[in-house]
């Protein structure tokens, strides 16, 4: 009966049965391991994805590491930039309850793999255990003898002078018969400060050398998981965003791609370092919106440029009306110059003027009458745009060539891209597009413009996007907005928000009837809460907010279907507290991440504070969230306060006003007739900020 069981249970293969009284077992593979490596962060989906991370971070391991009984066990973190690099072997600290903690640099562009290891220590089981019985006064000839042996088989897989210094310790401790106050021999004098054994055996750097020369047959090791180390602007960017069209300095005529680096000492001056320029092709003439998106356009109206593609070329050319390819490179070029990268905007959807429509029909879905079905979200239709058929029969090409218009761009220079609707291409798609580009140009950063579900937000960031749009335009109460900076802190690992209190399709009611006030706040939340963010340009410096329509959120008279002229020197534009505010995100690196921020308690639901801190540098802001009256109330400092009769200085870096703040709390007052927000340095005097800044 057992052997009839063993048989269905582990196979014919494994029975060796001896006469029939016990059932055969399957033996195990390799050498039987004692400890458990469990839950290993930052890992993403169980290791399915890459974690994140920018060039110069430190990298923190955690994992759950232990073993059966009362030994000790020894954890490393081991780590490998891809790429066929060595491993190196980082030690990890006990921090409690099971936990082990470890890091590393990273130090270059890619990606790095790591993993956790844990075997029993047997060394340091075996001093523990020395030490304890020497202390209680028992006979330890037997554990001498057997920590000789320990040091002998480690210096057997020694070499050099390790293989000598441990050598001699064997014998020191085999010789050791007046126990730990024996005097050790030459060769290990250096060791043991003491001269005795004792002190030999407590000497941290014997311990590192047997550690180095420890069996590690018997470890467990985690699986690998992956780290993807991006550019320091991957995780800290201003970004300003502008119509070409609408850069020229002469009302009479349309913006060129001239007019844009005739403009660039402006964006330099607002602190930008993201220059993001909607698409630059080519326009369709076929089925052409008109002003504020009408289905009938007039002679002079310009089109949508996201309606891509024209007799003169598709997604590898440049507008006639805005230029040519050199006057892109000349603007590339220009920009890296003043410290600016030029994002360029990804839309893979095509015009019916598209060279790609005459050309590759099968790559757009067709009605049965056979014409393409147009862009459509019910009950919107965009007659303007025909968007491409991924499950098309030849969806290899279609591919290929999208990956072929990315690398035309890169190699006119382009490192950053903002794509559009990417929830609207399938993920596997993506995924192999940005595993592609990043293997070639680690350096490159994409920016997915996906106002959709969380779920698949969060998707795009797994799969390779470096920063992501949110829902901060529309978070506008205190609850709102704590609630929404609690929920990305449980996806930082991965998910990098970038906060745009506008764009050229997002007028938020907040603007439209807030005032002066709402821009204001809007910025400094988006500049303070976020280590990335950008605005649409001038529309937000001027304080645009007339909406096309009431409820809607489009602009009247909208550049998507404009050409629009602004005036940058008007009087009441917010181009100076922009810059201030990228002056002072430069100046001080706690506002150069999010990993830090924390919220403060206050007795006022229109006030809201927070503090984000790095090493010294620690910055308070509070916001009046209230556009139309003025609004005060107390904060709760934490351990931001100071106790009596020590006063701390309160450096308010918008108004260079300077207070002095004592206790655990302090008064504020907030005017949205004058500035709605505070930007303290707390602690010390403040960096000022940099050079030009107004």
């Amino acid at each position: 009966m057992a052997t009839a069981r063993a048989r269905r249970l582990y196979g014919p293969e494994n029975d060796a049965v001896c006469d029939g009284t016990h059932a055969s077992a399957r033996r195990p593979g390799g050498v039987p391991r004692r400890a458990v490596v469990e839950d290993v962060r930052p890992t993403v989906d169980c290791g399915r994805f890459a974690a994140k991370a920018v060039v110069g971070d430190v990298v923190v391991v955690e994992a759950v590491a232990f073993a059966d009984g009362h030994d000790l066990l020894a954890c490393d973190l081991r780590v490998q930039l891809d790429g066929g690099e060595p491993w190196s072997t980082i030690e990890m600290e006990s921090i409690g309850n099971d936990r082990w903690r470890g890091a590393f640099r990273a130090e270059e562009l890619g990606r790095y793999r790591f993993a956790v290891r844990a075997a029993v220590d047997r060394y340091g089981t075996w001093l523990r255990d020395l030490r304890a019985r020497a202390g209680a006064g028992e006979d330890i000839r037997g554990e001498l003898a057997e920590g000789s042996g320990l040091l002998a088989r480690a210096a057997s897989r020694a070499s050099g002078a390790d293989r000598r210094l441990l050598a001699a310790a064997a014998d020191c401790v085999a010789a050791a018969t007046d126990g730990l106050t024996s005097p050790v021999a030459t060769g290990v004098g250096d060791l043991a400060p003491d001269g005795t054994v004792g002190g030999m055996l407590g000497s941290a750097r014997l311990a590192e050398i047997v550690r180095q020369h420890r069996v590690t047959s018997d470890a467990t090791t985690s699986e690998a998981y992956t780290v993807a180390v991006d550019p320091v602007r991957a995780r800290f960017s201003a970004w300003y965003e502008m119509f070409p069209r609408g850069a020229s300095a002469d009302p009479g005529r349309p913006g060129t791609l001239a007019d844009v680096r005739a403009r660039l000492d402006y964006v330099a001056e607002l602190g930008a370092d993201v220059l993001y320029l909607p698409p630059v092709h080519p326009i369709g003439t076929t089925a052409r919106k008109g002003r504020d998106g009408v289905p009938e356009p007039g002679p002079e109206d310009p089109g949508s440029p996201w309606a891509i593609g024209s007799s003169q070329g598709g997604h590898r050319a440049i507008d006639p009306g805005l230029g040519t390819l050199a006057d892109f490179d000349a603007l590339v070029t220009a920009a890296r110059e003043r410290g600016i990268e030029i994002a360029m905007d990804l839309a893979f959807q095509c015009s019916p003027d598209h060279p790609w429509v005459r050309e590759h029909p099968e790559w757009f879905r067709q009605r049965p009458d056979g014409s393409i079905r147009c862009a459509e979200n019910p009950p919107k239709r965009y007659e303007d745009i025909y968007p491409l058929d991924f499950e098309t029969e030849d969806w290899w090409e279609l591919w290929l060539a999208l990956l072929d218009v990315l690398r035309f761009w890169i190699d006119r220079g382009v490192r950053v891209f903002r794509v559009d609707n990417p929830h609207t291409k399938p993920f596997a798609f993506w995924e192999w597009l940005l595993a592609i580009v990043k293997e070639e140009h680690p350096e490159t950063i994409f920016l997915a413009e996906a106002f959709t579900r969380p779920a698949t937000m969060y998707r795009l960031a797994k799969l390779g996007f470096t920063q992501s749009y949110t829902y901060f335009a529309w978070r506008n109460s205190k609850w709102e907005i704590e609630s929404y900076m609690l929920e990305l802190a449980q996806v930082a690992h991965f998910f990098r928000p970038s906060f745009w209190p506008n764009t050229p399709d997002i007028l938020t009611e907040a603007l439209q009837t807030g005032g002066r006030a709402a821009f204001v706040s809007r910025v400094v939340l988006a500049a303070t809460l976020a280590a990335s963010y950008g605005v649409y340009g001038p529309a937000f410096e001027l304080q645009e907010h007339v909406a096309r329509a009431p409820g809607s959120e489009e602009y009247l008279h909208s550049e998507k279907y404009a050409v629009r002229h602004w005036d940058l020197d008007t009087g009441g534009t917010l181009a100076p507290l922009i810059a201030r505010l990228n002056a002072l995100r430069r100046a001080h690196p706690a506002l150069q991440r999010d990993d830090t921020l924390r919220f403060h308690p206050t007795d006022n639901d229109q006030l809201i504070a927070y503090s984000k801190s790095w090493d010294d540098d620690v910055v308070l802001v509070v916001v009046n969230l209230d556009p139309r009256y003025r609004q005060s109330g107390w904060v709760e400092l934490g351990d931001l306060g100071s106790g009596p009769g020590e006063p701390i200085e309160a450096h308010d870096l918008l108004t260079d006003e300077r207070y002095r703040w004592e206790g655990a709390r302090s008064f504020v007052i907030l005017d949205p007739a004058t500035v709605p927000a505070h930007v303290l340095a707390i602690g010390r005097r403040a960096s000022e900020p940099a050079e030009g800044a107004q």
